[in-house]
């Protein structure tokens, strides 16, 4: 079995920037990039890189990337890193790719940080893209949902299953 990550930025894959007296944080390589080599995967996997934005910067004609990546790969295992803020827009405009389990997740802090969530969320990620049917799915917080039944309370940040 084979997974396909798509990174496309977010919180899960910044860095402090590398410039000096800066504050401001820049998106670097792919987080899975560091947390697959670490847990020694029994799967092969590919990564793409589809955009390095903040999820709140990106356009519908980086969704329309993220799509066409999605709908012509040959993998039909598929995570995307994704920022929180945009998640479910995103899974939104996938949901019509009916032949291909995608899971979609991030993190709260960046993957380089001691205290991240990140390497929880690709596994549960992982996990979710080998065992579940086809369709989109979130994962954040130790929930997977299809992404129709899932929502965000924005004031903890927290993902939960839709009432």
């Amino acid at each position: 079995m084979k997974i396909l990550f798509i990174q496309t930025g977010g919180t899960i894959d910044k860095d402090y920037p590398r410039t000096t007296l800066g504050y401001a944080f820049e998106i670097t390589d792919p987080a899975v990039n560091r947390i697959l080599p670490d847990v020694n995967p029994s799967f092969e996997y590919e990564v793409v890189s589809a955009c390095r934005k903040d999820s709140t910067e990106l356009t519908d004609e980086d969704r329309f990337e993220i799509h066409k990546i999605c709908q012509e790969s040959s993998i039909d295992k598929i995570i995307i890193t994704h920022g929180t803020d945009t998640m479910i827009q995103t899974a939104e405009k996938l949901s019509n790719i009916k032949d291909k389990t995608i899971v979609i997740t991030g993190s709260m802090r960046p993957e380089k940080f001691s205290n991240t969530d990140a390497d929880f969320n690709v596994g549960l990620a992982v996990g979710g893209v080998q065992t579940l049917p086809a369709g989109v799915y979130i994962t954040m917080h130790g929930i997977i949902l299809p992404w129709n039944e899932v929502s965000r309370n924005l004031e903890t940040g927290q993902f939960k299953k839709n009432k």
